[in-house]
Formats: C-alpha cells, structure tokens, sequence
C-alpha cells in the first residue's frame, strides 16, 4: 500500500510543482525599468505594474528556441517557457506606455538562467514559430526585457 502511494505521488508531484519562473522580479533592463517596473509571476497570473493578467502554460521552450529568441547559449543551463495571454492593447503601463503599440500582446516567452529572467512579448494570435529566420524581421515580436530576483 505505502509503495502504491509513494508511486503515486511521484507520478502527481510533476502536476503540482509551480512554473520556475514564480516569485518577483526587478527590471533591469532600460526597456523593462521604462515600460513594465517589477513585475511578478503567481500559479496562472502575470503582474505588470500590480496588474495582474491570466497566463496559462502552453509547453517548454527548447535550448534551440531559447537561443534564437533571447541569444542564450544553448550549454548554459537554463529553462523557458511559452505562455498564452490577452494584455490588451489599450493597457497602458509605465510613461504611457504599452507592450505591443497597437496589437493586444498573446504571448509571453520566458528565460530564465540562475537568478535572470528575460521576457519575450508577441502581438501574433498564431503561435509564434521561434527560429532564427523567422524571428530576425518578425513584425509580431513586440520586445525583450531583463529581470533579476
């Protein structure tokens, strides 16, 4: 009995365990400290500016698509995640500011590696495909920001 309930706790415990990114950030970068300030990741909530907006985890990124997106290297141990949201376009943050101009911003891309945190907007409802080719002229990313804990 008690190995079928250890069995099944390890089994449950990946359905239960948060995403790496919970906690608070502080921005670092100059577009993070100018458009979004700290910012805070919960269960199913992002917090731009202590407004909070749904987030639901679509799937891992992979080292490759990590690489392409934040110019990370692909040895450095890190993870990310892909995240699909609705911040509307009218949502305005610091100085007046929003994330994607005039497009609702659906997706947030995560990189995290030690204590760092970068964050990847994308105006696009398709997902967005995250290869070098597609991401060097791609109108849908909206920006990358840098966070630290």
């Amino acid at each position: 009995m008690t190995r079928r309930l250890l069995l099944t706790a390890i089994l449950l415990l990946p359905l239960t365990l948060p995403a790496q990114e919970k906690g608070n950030y502080r921005a670092v970068s100059k577009n993070a400290k100018s458009l979004t300030g700290d910012i805070a990741f919960a269960n199913d909530k992002l917090f731009i500016n202590f407004a909070g907006f749904t987030i639901a985890q679509i799937r891992s990124l992979t080292p490759a698509e990590l690489a392409a997106t934040f110019d990370a290297d692909p040895a450095t141990p890190a993870t990310g995640n892909l995240y699909r949201t609705d911040i509307p376009a009218g949502r305005k943050f610091l100085h007046n500011n929003s994330l994607c101009g005039g497009e609702d911003t659906e997706w947030v891309l995560t990189y995290l590696s030690g204590r760092n945190l970068q964050l990847a907007f994308f105006s696009t409802i398709q997902m967005p495909v995250l290869t070098p080719e597609a991401l060097t002229n791609s109108p849908n990313l909206c920006g990358i920001y840098t966070y630290t804990r």
